[in-house]
């Protein structure tokens, strides 16, 4: 592999990895700021202790979020400085915001909540948990608004004199119809992350022996064990219901994702079917066997007529440009080359993300099923599958990045700047080959890391609650008295 290979690799692994653990944070900041609402509208200490208890898997992962995306940023004047100097003035813009409003909202906020539960007011309190949530979401949706720019360009014009991308209007950088598709859609994968680790741990910890608590039957001074229900058995209905509702609302806007990609994109939608040759109306191939180059005919084992006409252009007989003739026009407009994307990963990708999502709202299906049988929370089966359903996230996550970053090759900025352009030229390939081995051995040290930590913790009986928690500020202390 020559340098411009092993610099993509490397950029992939660190934006991969940082990625897994960013929609965990968001998911699991919103769903804990849900359950701090509950905990501030009913205040018992059992919600107390499961506010705690979820909180502490939010810490987990935004510890090693921080961590990867600082390593993740280096790239950008290392491997590809040349692509910084030709769009830093439009890039930089929204990443600066970034850096500068919404890490530093959520940190700040983070570090009020972790350390405000005896301390702040029960109302501010629960504002600092919402501002977590608001400062993750905000983290998203400056690093969005800068990738879709690479996808579809706007708001900028070329100086003349230096050669580079300046920035005219930020306002079309944040209208980007690529954007805001895009951001919903990042939203939406952030509540089934959450809501898939909310779910996955609750189920595991139904599936565990409940620990006896011992009550005091009144006039006989007997114990006697509580039969009250296990506050893991709400915590895992809020699970499925947000996962119940990204997954479901994903298909809508997976949907518009794909007939933006039509208009902005066209090469990278024919890729994802293999579709060398334009058609209209367009089938849907469940599976096929080749067609990977043009050369090679598919076998296409299960057809669907008409299905990547509605997903293309979201109409019955919309018509969808080949790889061919795309190829062609391209090479009119840009200059020689071939403009054609890896096609087996395009193709697999989006049939693994897409499959995964139905099976996964099968299983949502499945389990609001058991959830009006008041069955729930005695379903060995359906408890099983729950404590595994949060591995199916990450393979959809990292299938939707190599089917959106990877359908943009060979351009690195779509239409602008070609991917071997934005390389920095400086050093060699056995530099790359080190660095990347650094950062492989690294980040898998801090993945087994985090996993251990994180399935120890989620693994934890409640926390015990400690006797030194202070009346909150603005709630009427108890009236003391002296008979007990």
């Amino acid at each position: 592999m020559d340098q411009l290979e092993l610099a993509r690799i490397q950029f992939a692994t660190t934006s991969i990895y940082h990625f897994l653990f960013v929609p965990i944070t968001m998911g699991m900041a919103i769903l804990v700021a849900v359950l701090h609402t509950r905990w501030f509208r009913r205040g018992t200490p059992e919600l107390r202790r499961v506010l705690r208890f979820f909180g502490g898997l939010m810490l987990i992962s935004i510890s090693v979020g921080v961590v990867t995306g600082l390593v993740q940023e280096f790239q950008f004047g290392l491997n590809w400085s040349a692509y910084s100097r030709f769009v830093g003035d439009v890039f930089g813009a929204p990443l600066a915001m970034e850096g500068l409003a919404a890490f530093f909202l959520e940190s700040t906020f983070l570090g009020l909540w972790l350390f405000g539960f005896n301390v702040l007011s029960r109302r501010v309190h629960l504002f600092t948990a919402w501002m977590v949530a608001v400062g993750a979401c905000l983290s998203a949706l400056f690093i969005i608004a800068a990738n879709s720019w690479m996808q579809n360009p706007r708001g900028y014009t070329v100086n003349p004199d230096n050669g580079r991308a300046e920035l005219t209007s930020i306002g079309d950088v944040f209208t980007n119809p690529v954007f805001i598709w895009g951001y919903l859609h990042v939203l939406l994968v952030a509540l089934i992350f959450g809501g898939g680790m909310l779910l996955a741990v609750s189920a595991w910890q139904l599936r565990r022996p409940p620990a006896p608590q011992p009550v005091t039957v009144p006039d006989s001074g007997e114990i006697a064990a509580s039969s009250s229900p296990s506050p893991f058995l709400a915590t895992a209905k809020l699970g499925l219901l947000a996962l119940l509702i990204g997954t479901v609302l994903q298909f809508h806007v997976g949907g518009q994702l794909g007939i933006n990609e039509t208009t902005y994109q066209p090469m990278k939608i024919a890729a994802a079917e293999a579709n060398w040759t334009t058609c209209q109306p367009c089938s849907f191939s469940m599976l096929q066997i080749g067609g990977w180059t043009a050369d090679d005919p598919p076998t296409k084992i299960i057809e669907i007529p008409h299905l990547l006409s509605l997903l293309a252009t979201g109409t019955w007989n919309g018509g969808v440009q080949g790889l061919t003739t795309l190829n062609g026009q391209y090479q009119q407009q840009y200059g020689p080359g071939d403009y054609v994307p890896n096609v087996f990963i395009q193709y697999w990708s989006m049939r693994v993300m897409a499959y995964l999502a139905t099976l996964v709202a099968l299983f949502c299906l499945w389990g609001v099923w058991l959830w009006w049988r008041k069955k729930l929370a005695t379903s060995r089966v359906f408890l099983w599958v729950a404590s595994w359903i949060m591995v199916t996230p990450f393979f959809m996550a990292t299938a939707g990045w190599l089917l959106t970053e990877s359908g943009r090759q060979p351009w690195i900025v779509q239409g602008l700047m070609l991917t071997t352009d934005g390389l920095s030229g400086s050093g060699s390939a056995t530099q790359i080959v080190i660095s990347l081995s650094i950062v492989v051995v690294l980040y898998t040290t801090l993945g087994v890391i985090a996993a251990i930590l994180m399935l120890r913790h989620a693994r934890r009986p409640l926390p015990e609650e400690s006797a030194e928690s202070a009346p909150p500020a603005d709630t009427a202390a108890p009236t003391p008295s002296l008979t007990y």
